[in-house]
């Protein structure tokens, strides 16, 4: 009987081809909108996630300010200066903390090789530990060392943007540079990050901290970076401006006085504006497709009326209101999965067509990988295939429904 059943609704399709294929194709869109819409948002926490993780997320960074509250005999508005003491302070009281290094930052210092000469590179000196807390890593040559930071040794690992603008095409490594005249051997070439702007990881030029000393005074620091174990990040924050507090005689609750930036609590925030959105995509593809789910209810319900009189024929001959609603959803089912796969076809079509949608390419070149890539993924896929489902069977249902509920009699009847 379902054999029989599937046949009649495949007859019915094949017999109305064309209103088929225009019910189809209207899925086939509702379908691609919503996949088109899901592959938006999740290039889009593609694109964020990078742009973080090229900052490092389990990193907390600890900058001097000017305190606004009253503490014990001092007025508000004095200036907090970190010294290199207070990364020994953190080291030593924070248990968390996996490693700290100092930064002491320095733009508009004049670096030359050869006969090109730069002031808007950005030079900073720190610990080797540096590189691990922020994720860089080395494309060319080597890092830092221990043994350079021991030896205030005259080296320096630069951002790949500051080896185009020193060297052009011309091979780094060996090479000497100088640095307020004083000449620094370049031994590394750190690999490219997705940022943007003059001040960013790529123009850096990076020394020892040691080494930044027999250049300027680094008696006090620009700030404080570290990484850490565990997930409590907010906790350690806290803990850490304790610590600080406690050392420099501000309190504890003024986050004026040391500026802590938690890269992982921006993550999150993050997280939750990326989730909303795929959320409120999803939502705008949904309602598409329920356009489409329309016409086809309003397709199934024209064939129901028109197929009154076949309809009574088949209970007369003993079929069953279960069997008219299964054959009259069966269709309604058939119609939304073809137009399904036909949409997520044009959905790849139309992902391969478009290809990036610019995000970080509008700040600066080379930057290619942080812009929107419309990324159709399996997750995006489940979800397209889910609403599909709902939209084919509410819209399937009401017709199937209808059809079974017709008065056998009152269907021989009809013309």
């Amino acid at each position: 009987m379902t054999r029989d059943l599937l046949k009649e609704a495949y007859a019915a399709m094949q017999h109305n081809r064309r209103r088929t294929t225009l019910t189809m194709l209207g899925m086939a869109w509702g379908i691609a909108t919503v996949v088109i819409l899901l592959a938006f948002g999740s290039g889009f926490e593609r694109a964020i996630n990078l742009i973080f993780s090229s900052w490092g997320t389990d990193v907390i960074g600890a900058f001097p300010g000017r305190t606004s509250l009253q503490a014990g005999g001092s007025k508000a508005g004095s200036e907090i200066r970190l010294k290199i003491a207070d990364v020994d302070y953190i080291r030593n009281e924070v248990p968390m903390v996996k490693g700290v290094t100092p930064i002491f930052d320095r733009r508009g210092t004049t670096i030359q090789h050869d006969t090109r000469t730069f002031t808007n590179l950005f030079l900073t000196g720190v610990y080797p530990v540096y590189q691990r807390i922020r994720g860089f890593d080395v494309a060319t040559g080597r890092g830092l060392s221990e043994q350079d930071q021991v030896e205030h040794a005259r080296i320096a690992v630069i951002g790949d943007e500051a080896k185009r603008r020193l060297f052009s095409g011309e091979q780094a490594l060996g090479q000497s540079i100088r640095i307020n005249g004083v000449s620094f051997q370049v031994v590394g070439v750190y690999e490219h990050k997705v940022q943007g702007g003059d001040n960013n990881d790529n123009s850096m030029v990076v020394i020892p901290f040691s080494a930044m000393g027999d250049l300027y005074d680094t008696q006090y620091i620009t700030g404080i970076f570290m990484d850490y174990e565990g997930q409590d990040h907010q906790q350690l924050a806290r803990v850490v401006r304790s610590v600080l507090a406690g050392h420099h005689n501000f309190r504890p609750d003024d986050r004026r006085a040391v500026f802590i930036a938690d890269f992982k609590q921006d993550f999150d925030e993050f997280t939750v504006v990326t989730t909303a959105l795929k959320v409120l995509l999803a939502f705008i593809g949904a309602l598409t497709l329920g356009i489409g789910g329309i016409g086809l209810m309003n397709i199934m319900l024209v064939s129901v009326q028109q197929r009154t009189r076949e309809i009574g024929v088949e209970k007369a001959l003993g079929a069953h209101k279960s069997h008219i609603l299964f054959q009259f959803l069966a269709e309604a089912l058939a119609i939304t999965f073809a137009g399904g796969l036909a949409g997520i076809g044009i959905a790849y079509l139309l992902s391969w067509v478009v290809g990036a949608l610019p995000l970080m390419s509008a700040f600066g070149d080379n930057l290619q990988a942080g812009d929107i890539h419309l990324h159709i993924n399996l997750g995006s896929l489940v979800v397209a295939t889910i609403i599909l489902s709902l939209v084919g069977i509410v819209s399937g249902m009401v017709p199937a429904i209808r059809a079974a509920r017709l008065d056998p009699i009152e269907s021989l009847r009809y013309e």
